[in-house]
């Protein structure tokens, strides 16, 4: 594509904020990059992705407000994280991260483990405990 054809299709979701390099040919007939805004198709499936994290989001706060789930679960789809990254920055194994997303064994758990996880989230222990803050 050369450096003319580089689209500038201004509908992301930054509003402009923020340009992608691209490679394109210059007059000369040389690769060169050239920043763009966007361009329509990947802006669409950009949008159509966090679509799909933010349902999954809104499905995990569901969860836990009927009882289903620990809040864990929220902040775990919150920060686009999963339970093995959870467990790592924990340092603990993946099975006790699952074990507190159960409602019964979150509610058990010391204040320290749960200052852990309000660190890993970057959230208070109260917010961790009551998601609807």
């Amino acid at each position: 594509m050369k450096t003319t054809d580089v689209p500038q299709d201004d509908a992301n979701m930054l509003q402009g904020k923020l340009k992608e390099p691209l490679y394109s040919l210059d007059e000369d007939g040389n690769f060169t990059t050239i920043l763009s805004v966007g361009w329509d198709p990947k802006n669409e499936v950009m949008q159509e992705a966090w679509d799909n994290v933010n349902m999954k989001i809104e499905q995990a706060k569901q969860d836990v407000v009927s009882g289903k789930l620990s809040p864990i679960a929220y902040y775990i789809e919150k920060n686009i994280m999963d339970v093995g990254l959870v467990a790592s920055y924990m340092g603990i194994w993946k099975f006790r991260v699952k074990r507190h997303l159960k409602p019964k064994y979150f509610n058990k758990m010391s204040k320290d483990i749960l200052e852990k996880y309000a660190k890993v989230f970057d959230i208070t222990v109260e917010q961790l405990v009551n998601i609807e803050q």
